[in-house]
């Protein structure tokens, strides 16, 4: 195998640092989001979501490691900032928290989830052709993120359904079992 990436070494380096960021930024909304549902049956599965952040957080920085990409703490910093902001926008309620809230949480983190899973199967294409990385830890961490999106979208049908009403069932597709 090659000792470096086939093309665009600089290109795989802003790849990374921007999922690197990412996670940042899913790890403050997460940890937010917990407070917000502590004692319900939601704050189970985020604390472990946000286990599992951190634990993605730190594979992605060894990725930089030991593929000797520098780690832009300005794009950390820009998305942890940027987080922060989000928590003012409007949600039909000026000065209490609305259903809507939890809705589009939901619904961020599902699309997040799926673009972060997207990010490790791309770096395991990479890993045919850079043996630095190693695929079988990407192969796992693809596979969580699939887990934890099939988690969010059940929720996110949950919480839509509390909101909206409807069967969150009603949003199942039909060649799903």
């Amino acid at each position: 195998m090659p000792e470096q990436p086939q093309r665009n070494a600089e290109l795989l380096g802003i790849y990374v640092n921007d999922h690197l960021a990412a996670a940042t930024g899913g790890i403050e909304l997460v940890g937010r989001m917990i407070g917000v549902h502590r004692g319900s049956r939601w704050q189970q599965p985020l604390e472990q979501l946000r286990d599992e952040l951190y634990e993605e957080r730190a594979a992605l920085r060894r990725v930089t490691e030991v593929l000797g990409i520098p780690v832009r703490q300005y794009k950390q910093v820009g998305v942890w900032l940027a987080e922060k902001v989000t928590r003012a926008k409007l949600n039909g309620r000026l000065l209490s928290r609305s259903p809507l809230s939890d809705l589009v949480e939901f619904e961020f983190l599902a699309s997040a989830v799926r673009g972060k899973r997207s990010g490790f199967e791309t770096l395991r294409i990479v890993s045919e052709v850079d043996g630095r990385l190693d695929g079988a830890e990407l192969d796992r961490l693809i596979d969580q993120a699939h887990r934890q999106y099939e988690w969010l979208t059940d929720a996110r049908r949950e919480i839509a359904a509390a909101t909206f009403g409807g069967r969150p069932e009603a949003a199942v597709p039909s060649d799903v079992d």
